[in-house]
């Protein structure tokens, strides 16, 4: 699989969960620092945002891996 496009795709796809982890935890960070009482609803949804991410990001690099050698 090496120099193959699929792991030039998946390099190039990991800048957008890279780019969402980063914007939900720092606008979760923001709003607890707004509004502290709220912090165990935002924080939850913050967990849970990030895990559909990562989750997109693994469905990704696996697809890559499929896609490069599909014979098996």
């Amino acid at each position: 699989m090496v120099g193959t496009l699929a792991t030039i795709g998946y390099g190039l796809s990991c800048i957008g969960p890279g780019i969402g982890v980063g914007l939900i935890f720092g606008n979760g960070v923001q709003a607890i620092a707004r509004q502290p009482e709220a912090r165990g609803v935002l924080q939850g949804q913050m967990i849970l945002g990030m895990a559909v991410i990562e989750a997109l990001a693994i469905l990704g690099f696996v697809l890559a891996f499929i896609q490069a050698n599909p014979a098996g």
